[in-house]
């Protein structure tokens, strides 16, 4: 299927039969992404005095529970509502669901000195790494670093100090005027920041006047034989109505 469509008076096209899938799935056990320190997904059948959820143990359906955290089990889309005291949903974000989208890939530089709450060895995606990418103006910035082991969608993160980005790279994104951003990270900020989230607020611009409309993808994958360039992205994000849910991100090359 080709589909042909229009940005900044320029045509393109793209064949939705080739789609390229960045999510993570979620899945049950220890085999799989985890991260913020949250015990493994579980789905368990529904077991109960009048019903039986597994057909493996007699019952006529599965039908059964999942618990999990869309944070910590997988590829997942958040929106402000993940810092804000106030209730924003992911599910009230997205009035549309193609962008174009940059792909881009980017190893993180080592930070020299200890401060308040970075420490000397720390890898960070810094401003200037992003120049050049920022100046193709998409709507959307996916982001993949090196190494990219196909280890990483089922690294276990949590007290790893995995690598980050900084906060004037995250207001860097946003003043180029894009709206959603992806990465295969746990999170834009630092595992243990004190609660200071600066790189989540500088994107959303937070508190000052919050991008509603702006959303984080995290732990995404990327494979390395998906080359840097201009894309369109389809977000497919479960409808939940919470902070974040989890999502599909999927990428087409433009022709």
């Amino acid at each position: 299927m080709i589909v042909t469509f229009e940005y900044r008076n320029k045509k393109f096209c793209s064949n939705l039969a080739n789609p390229i899938d960045l999510s993570i799935p979620m899945k049950e056990g220890s085999n799989t992404v985890n991260a913020w320190y949250v015990d493994d997904l579980k789905i368990e059948p529904v077991r109960n005095e009048h019903f039986l959820g597994s057909v493996a143990e007699g019952g006529n359906v599965n039908f059964r529970n999942i618990f999990f955290n869309p944070h910590g089990h997988g590829t997942h889309t958040e929106c402000v509502g993940h810092i804000d005291q106030q209730v924003h949903s992911i599910n009230d974000v997205f009035e549309r669901h193609f962008f174009t989208a940059e792909l881009v890939t980017i190893q993180p530089e080592i930070w020299a000195s200890d401060d308040e709450w970075r420490s000397a060895g720390d890898h960070v995606i810094l401003e200037r790494q992003l120049d050049a990418v920022l100046k193709k103006e998409p709507e959307a910035l996916i982001i993949r670093t090196i190494p990219n082991p196909e280890s990483k969608a089922r690294f276990r993160y949590s007290n790893t100090n995995p690598p980050y980005m900084c906060d004037t790279a995250a207001k860097a994104i946003r003043e180029a005027g894009i709206q959603h951003l992806l990465i295969d990270l746990p999170s834009v900020d630092r595992e243990k920041d004190g609660g200071k989230m600066l790189a989540h607020k500088a994107f959303w611009n937070y508190p000052d006047a919050p991008e509603l409309k702006s959303t984080i993808t995290e732990l995404i994958y990327v494979p390395d034989q998906v080359k840097d360039g201009k894309y369109l992205l389809e977000m497919q994000v479960a409808a939940f109505v919470n902070d974040a849910a989890p999502s599909r991100p999927v990428i087409y090359e433009i022709e």
